[in-house]
């Protein structure tokens, strides 16, 4: 049997930023993961400002793809605005796999099947124990479902549904499109170029809302392909779309007892804006690690509720009223 100070369950963003703010602390641990890196995962690839910061990438040392918009073209149930900001877009295949190699920590592949305390310790399949354990397995983490689903179930109105591809494909326009609310969708569409002739397409949006709505995402991809060729963004590709969801934050629910850590979307971390999760996971993941290190409290209530942008619905309102009907354009 393997022993370690911590065994991180997932080798995305949340456990990889764990692991090296252990290694900080010259605390060992071990990674563990089901899939080896790199690996495929659909997402849009979202940086703000703040996760760049937080794990000291800096453009110029960062080998692979890294975008950097200094606008971004929105719309709101028919209301346009160009926001000015700095937001990046990365690519997980190639940034899953720096981040995790980059925290020098010990990873191995395996698919964890059962978790047991035995004494002071927990014993993963009798191959490896640790005083303390990260779940860091995202949505169907097994440190969640083993240890604290019963007593701290997620809130199904905070679970998104998500269908994505991200393709090569000789783009023309280089500016990120959001479109929030169009269509009945209880979530938004996006179009994110990225860099070396990459695109990510998708739409996300409540599950239980679309249930209730009798819609589903399937109209909402449609939809979207649509939209892309009528504005020339993306035509003539075959799409292969991946389904995915996870959950938005929703304050309340355990992520710690018992020197068991729930990080990134194991504890449900996604902004309420964007549904943006790398920021929180490697904010979360650091925590967790600093919480280990210093015996202290383990809290995200430092990390920011959303990527940069306000409650829709005072979005909403301050277009309403600042804004002239002639500018309330169909896209």
């Amino acid at each position: 049997m393997i022993h370690t100070d911590v065994i991180i369950v997932g080798g995305g963003p949340a456990g990889a930023a764990c692991a090296w703010q252990l290694k900080q602390h010259g605390i060992d641990c071990l990674v563990l993961d089901q899939a080896r890196f790199p690996r495929f995962k659909p997402c849009a690839g979202w940086m703000t400002p703040e996760a760049v910061n937080s794990i000291q990438l800096k453009k110029a040392d960062y080998p692979y793809s890294f975008t950097t918009f200094r606008s971004l073209k929105i719309a709101i149930k028919g209301f346009k605005i160009n926001l000015h900001t700095a937001q990046y877009a990365i690519r997980r295949v190639e940034f899953d796999d720096w981040l995790l190699r980059r925290s020098g920590a010990p990873v191995q592949e395996h698919t964890v099947k059962s978790i047991s305390r035995v004494g002071d310790r927990y014993v993963v399949d009798d191959e490896f124990s640790a005083t303390y354990l990260v779940g860091a397995g995202g949505t169907y983490c097994p440190v969640y479902r083993t240890f604290f689903k019963e007593d701290s179930p997620k809130s199904r109105e905070a679970l998104i549904a998500a269908q994505e591809e991200e393709f090569p494909y000789p783009y023309t326009d280089s500016n990120c499109w959001l479109w929030f609310l169009e269509n009945g969708l209880p979530g938004y569409a996006w179009y994110v170029p990225k860099a070396n002739g990459y695109v990510n397409v998708g739409v996300g949006g409540l599950a239980q809302q679309l249930h209730d709505n009798g819609d589903n995402l399937k109209r909402h991809w449609a939809l979207l392909v649509e939209k892309l060729d009528k504005l020339g963004l993306v035509r003539n590709h075959e799409y292969q779309p991946s389904a995915h969801s996870y959950y938005l934050r929703r304050d309340g629910g355990k992520i710690y007892k018992d020197h068991l850590y729930l990080v990134g979307d194991s504890a449900g971390l996604a902004t309420a804006d964007m549904g943006e999760g790398i920021g929180a996971a490697i904010r979360s993941g650091q925590l967790a690690a600093d919480a280990i290190a210093t015996g202290g409290v383990y809290s995200v209530k430092a990390i920011s509720r959303y990527s940069f942008w306000p409650p829709l619905s005072k979005v909403l309102t301050s277009l309403g009223s600042s804004h002239t009907s002639s500018q309330r354009q169909k896209n």
